[in-house]
């Protein structure tokens, strides 16, 4: 499957963040009447509006596309942010009339999101800031939301704090073309070693990686950076487009490579997705391989406990607990699955977070295997299609073999 490594947007982009009002239950008397006096207690109160609120003061500043603003407190005075930077900012946001319609105050935490993802009038002003920089913007309509509904309408006055910036990275000199210097693969693949890591072994095709990367088309444009979202992306290789699945095991963690990827090893055409070659800046952070295959895979072994429902289990490591989960128990696990021809179809191993989830609503060959367990137990299941997703579009078809570790029981 071919996947354009994107995170989507944190809910913070003031386009998207208007707070619903809360409202108390019908009740008794009594208890409807102390409800707003107990909610205005538990919410924090709105901001007061400037006192400039309703135009741009005097000495306020004005760009040529009609933006005013005022530093309300300087900056370091360093770097500003680009327009497709990453920024983290706290603010608030008021219509003329004095009426806040937005805060990132408010919900106690600031809001991180991409300059090219906002209204223009963000896009433009957050530009003029540096780090630590607070300052007031009197956006007029056109550079807001220019009528959409839904939205608050008119001029729109906002108070911004900068906390932080990421700046997207720069273009590589040689994202037209592969250098004369470049690797290549016989597939067509391109690549170069910019940093060399550790060394050590390579990831398999079925590896789930943690990289940094940054993606451009032959043009300079950057399409894609997890560098500008502040974090590494974690994928499986076998879930990416063919370019990355082959390039990334020449890697080992730590190296920091370019590739310069054909089209036809990356999205082919495909609607909504960068077309021709694309050329990736790729650090790889860390990588998981999947658990070997059991031996036992394709059959439960004579040893093998089984139950009346025809679900087969062997304990492979004893547990620390004497405690069982019910049926109804939500419990934590760290677990892999395999179809009987040894294919691996799901493992929280590999994702690195185990899961936690009701017993009631799992297959039911987890909800009856599960409980057989303590706290700490290992144990391998096969169990039966009919306990399984048999006849279910889009799921493995017929007995699953599960390898699964018990970490916690919530009754």
């Amino acid at each position: 499957m071919l996947v354009l490594l994107a995170a989507l947007l944190a809910c913070s982009d003031p386009d998207t963040t208007l707070d619903p009002e809360r409202s108390a239950p019908a009740a008794a008397a009594p208890a409807a009447a102390a409800a707003p006096a107990r909610d205005a207690a538990l919410r924090p109160a709105d901001q007061a509006a400037p006192e400039d609120v309703a135009a741009p003061p005097a000495d306020a500043q004005r760009t040529a596309s009609g933006l005013a603003w005022k530093v309300l407190k300087p900056g370091d005075g360093g770097a500003h942010p680009e327009a497709a930077a990453s920024v983290t900012v706290h603010y608030s946001g008021w219509t003329t009339d004095g009426k806040m319609f937005d805060s990132s105050r408010k919900r106690s935490r600031p809001a991180t999101f991409g300059l090219g993802a906002v209204i223009p009038g963000w896009t433009e002003g957050l530009q003029l800031m540096t780090n630590g920089e607070q300052a007031r913007f009197w956006i007029p309509e056109e550079l807001a939301y220019a009528g959409k509904p839904g939205r608050p309408q008119g001029m729109l006055v906002f108070d911004v704090e900068m906390i932080s910036f990421t700046n997207p990275p720069a273009t590589p000199a040689d994202v037209a073309a592969a250098p004369a210097d470049a690797q290549r693969t016989a597939s067509g693949l391109a690549w170069k070693l910019l940093k060399s890591g550790q060394g050590g072994a390579s990831p398999s095709a079925k590896a789930t990686v943690t990289a940094h990367y940054s993606g451009w088309t032959t043009d300079g444009a950057l399409f894609d950076s997890s560098r500008t979202r502040g974090e590494p992306t974690s994928f499986g290789l076998d879930r990416v487009i063919a370019g990355w699945t082959e390039g990334l095991q020449l890697m080992h963690p730590g190296d920091e490579v370019r590739f310069w990827i054909p089209e036809d090893l990356a999205y082919q055409g495909k609607p909504g997705q960068p077309a021709g070659m694309l050329v990736f800046d790729v650090e790889l952070v860390s990588f998981v391989e999947p658990p070997p295959v059991p031996a036992d895979v394709a059959a439960a072994p004579a040893d093998a406990q089984r139950t009346e429902s025809g679900l087969a289990w062997k304990v492979l490591q004893a547990g620390s607990g004497t405690e069982h989960p019910t049926a109804t128990s939500r419990v934590k696990v760290n677990y892999s699955g395999w179809t009987t021809d040894g294919e691996m179809f799901d493992s929280s191993v590999t994702r690195g977070t185990p899961a936690s989830f009701p017993l009631n609503r799992v297959i039911a060959g987890w909800t009856e295997g599960l409980q057989l367990m303590v706290v700490g137990e290992r144990a391998r299941f096969w169990i039966p299609g009919a306990l399984a997703y048999d006849g279910k579009p889009g799921r493995p078809q017929g007995t699953l073999v599960f390898d699964v570790e018990l970490l916690e029981i919530k009754n």
